[in-house]
């Protein structure tokens, strides 16, 4: 098993913020056009941008908090060569509820089913700690 392929899950992680920026400056450029949002105002209040510019800030905050975790187990599972096949395909579900849950907050932003995803992820964050920690100790 290559363990260089363990980061192709992070890479399609990173790619989602990347997007996400993206879609950031489109929304707020819509905004600005539609005159619908007080530049000076949100130039030091997030929030005073209108909600479809507030939903994709506040998933990219999103992309900065549990994703955290997952960065610093993909490079201790590779440092300390403890990746395969299974681990890169659970760390590909991640990512999806990731996407999942971005799609879900900026547009409809139904709580019940974003909150799914995300503890979803979150469960599967923990599984992979949990994992990672039993082999460092040789179970």
């Amino acid at each position: 098993m290559n363990n260089d392929l363990i980061f192709l899950p992070v890479l399609a992680h990173v790619a989602l913020v990347f997007m996400l920026y993206i879609y950031l400056g489109i929304v707020k450029s819509r905004a600005v056009k539609k005159g619908s949002v007080d530049r000076k105002k949100a130039a030091l209040d997030p929030k005073a941008w209108p909600v479809s510019v507030v939903k994709v800030l506040n998933n990219l905050g999103n992309q900065f908090e549990s994703p955290v975790i997952f960065y610093i187990i993909s490079i201790i599972y590779y440092l300390t060569n403890n990746v395969d096949s299974f681990l890169i395909s659970i760390m590909s579900i991640y990512v999806l509820t990731r996407y999942m849950h971005t799609y879900i907050h900026v547009t409809s932003n139904f709580v019940p089913h974003r909150f799914k995803l995300f503890l979803a992820g979150v469960l599967i964050l923990l599984a992979l700690t949990i994992w990672l920690a039993l082999k460092l100790i040789g179970l």
